[in-house]
């Protein structure tokens, strides 16, 4: 390990040299830059990615700004990036280190994992890219790079398998420039060890790599396999009123989309027709407090919203009231509200000329 070290991170860190994106955060060693980029990264391609670190950047110069944004606000400058999760961590997160730290973040690893939505691959990544710390990141691009290049068959979502890469890739590290050897391995993960038919041909390791001499590139990493895929059926009562007005509500339970807007659902174990539907004690409900007029399917075929480990069969109901109470807000500020991308798409296609 001591002798193929110093052969790896070389190779690997002069390809990068040569063939690095200019992306905006490789710019830069301000700790918050890194950190944004890396919160937005974290399951999320950098094409996607790039423009909202852009819209952030510019609406949040400073942590302290972040900060001060109402949360309703940050999540909807997030809106599309979906893992909200993300962005509830990243507001608190922004508020710790502006009130508690004085806008400095920890200059260390350990330290670095005290904040909130930060695990080790942030934390490590924070070190070494702002503070020249030699603490090795780990993803699935790197996952794929050693798994492949070691030959290594340890699954990578079981807690043996994620101890023996991390161990791996700190032994790997170039300690005089960990920050370049991060970006370098992550980058050659995402570029060209990719998961589907990598170019092994030309690659700066095939006269080395394990699983490219044993042709099991295609069976590494290796993963247990996941759970099996929950189907729900979603269905959204959107309510119009003769003074064009519509509800919201807002999720505060825990699952999916905590404390994004949403019209009213009803959620139930099959598809549903308007006969089923008007049988529902949460339909009646509504219909004891608005006179309701009208009722429609938007439509007939279910979207199908896929997030990890479900799928969300979405219907839209039209329903349409000469009522309209307290709870309700104009239809022309719905767009404001920070929504899921499933809600988003809807109010776009049918808003869009209402």
């Amino acid at each position: 390990m001591l002798k193929i070290a110093p052969y790896f991170s070389n190779k690997l860190i002069a390809w990068y040299l040569q063939n690095k994106r200019e992306l905006p955060w490789r710019n830069t060693a301000n700790p918050y830059h890194i950190w944004l980029s890396e919160i937005m990264l974290q399951q999320t391609r950098v094409l996607q990615g790039l423009p909202y670190y852009l819209k952030f950047v510019e609406a949040y110069p400073k942590i302290e700004d972040l900060a001060n944004a109402p949360e309703d606000e940050v999540l909807k400058l997030w809106q599309g990036l979906g893992y909200y999760s993300r962005a509830r961590n990243l507001h608190a997160t922004a508020k710790m280190v502006s009130e508690e730290m004085k806008g400095a973040f920890p200059n260390n690893y350990k330290d670095l994992l005290k904040l909130k939505g930060v695990g080790d691959y942030t934390a490590s990544a924070i070190a070494s890219i702002s503070f020249n710390q030699p603490e090795a990141v780990v993803d699935g691009n790197v996952y794929r790079v050693l798994s492949r290049f070691f030959g290594i068959s340890t699954p990578i979502n079981t807690t043996a398998g994620q101890k023996e890469f991390k161990k791996l890739a700190q032994r790997l590290i170039d300690k005089d420039q960990p920050g370049t050897f991060n970006q370098a391995i992550m980058e050659f993960g995402a570029r060209f060890c990719v998961p589907q038919n990598p170019d092994c041909g030309n690659c700066i390791f095939n006269d080395s790599c394990v699983a490219f001499q044993q042709r099991k590139v295609s069976q590494l990493p290796m993963k247990i396999k996941s759970k099996t895929v929950k189907i729900r059926f979603f269905n959204y009562l959107v309510f119009l009123s003769e003074n064009e007005r519509t509800i919201l509500q807002q999720r505060n339970g825990k699952g999916i989309w905590h404390k994004l807007y949403e019209f009213p659902l009803i959620e139930t174990s099959e598809e549903i027709n308007l006969s089923m539907l008007k049988k529902l004690p949460q339909f009646q409900d509504f219909s004891k407090k608005l006179n309701i007029e009208n009722i429609s399917l938007f439509n007939e075929k279910p979207v199908v919203h896929k997030l990890s480990h479900q799928h969300l069969n979405t219907r839209f109901w039209i329903v349409e009231t000469s009522e309209a109470s307290e709870s309700t807000i104009p239809i022309s500020e719905v767009k404001n509200y920070a929504v899921p991308v499933l809600i988003e798409n809807f109010v776009s296609e049918f808003f869009e000329n209402y």
